[in-house]
């Protein structure tokens, strides 16, 4: 089954033409990285899904609706880029009013997703006296707490610092063992690679997907790096 189907997207922002047609199937299930440099249309496909924003022409169906139906929203959790938190309030207060808009108000939630990025320490710390790294974790705490069947993360370990990226990343596999479908924006190789699918983008276009293996057997690079630029440099900028 597919928890995400996007059909020939297009999406645009006056004569900017943020998504060019984009297709690209996600098994339920499984983590799927967006790979693309800033301005690739990564955010734009993510808030599209989130039901943030609506497509020009296309379709999609998101665990097999369109997005942003009440049913949709109510098992869909979104780390945005930028943090969207209440300062004055403390980090479990931030996770349980989030986990509380979805519909869960057991403290245990809260509890539970604080301690999956790691801020039980921190839990009663207003989110101002807090560094931009453990905002980042907070907003991730926000964005479990309500056990969501798909996760969307765009850029979600900026600022994270490397030990506990792993962590995460290993948490993260465990989320999609139990089922859930997470979908990653990523610019950082390493994070790439641990995904079961990458979908490289550029200029709003997929232009290739598979696994790591996949890719780089398609372009003979030695590492996916090499393969991206190999991808990105056979594609004609737009007018």
């Amino acid at each position: 089954m597919d928890a995400v189907a996007l059909t020939d997207i297009v999406k645009t922002f006056g004569r900017l033409r943020a998504l060019d047609g984009l297709s690209l199937n996600i098994r339920a299930g499984t983590i799927y990285g967006i790979l693309g440099s800033n301005g690739a249309g990564k955010t734009t496909m993510i808030r599209l899904i989130a039901g943030l924003l609506a497509a020009d022409s296309g379709e999609a169906r998101v665990l097999d609706d369109p997005p942003g139906r009440p049913a949709v929203l109510a098992r869909t959790g979104y780390m945005p880029q930028t943090p969207a938190l209440y300062e004055e309030l403390t980090v479990h207060e931030n996770v349980a009013f989030f986990a509380a808009c979805y519909g869960r108000r057991d403290p245990a939630a809260a509890d539970s997703a604080v301690e999956f990025v790691g801020l039980s320490d921190r839990s009663d710390s207003q989110v101002r006296t807090l560094s931009g790294g453990m905002r980042q974790r907070v907003s991730l705490a926000c964005a479990i707490a309500h056990d969501p069947a798909i996760l969307l993360l765009d850029e979600p370990t900026v600022g994270v610092d490397p030990a506990l990226r792993v962590q995460l990343w290993g948490r993260f596999r465990d989320m999609a063992a139990r089922g859930a479908t997470i979908l990653v924006s990523s610019h950082i190789m390493d994070e790439a690679e641990r995904c079961d699918t990458l979908g490289l983008i550029l200029n709003g276009r997929l232009l290739a997907e598979g696994s790591v293996a996949e890719i780089r057997a398609r372009t003979g690079a030695a590492d996916l790096e090499g393969a991206f630029l190999a991808l990105a440099g056979s594609v004609d900028e737009p007018a």
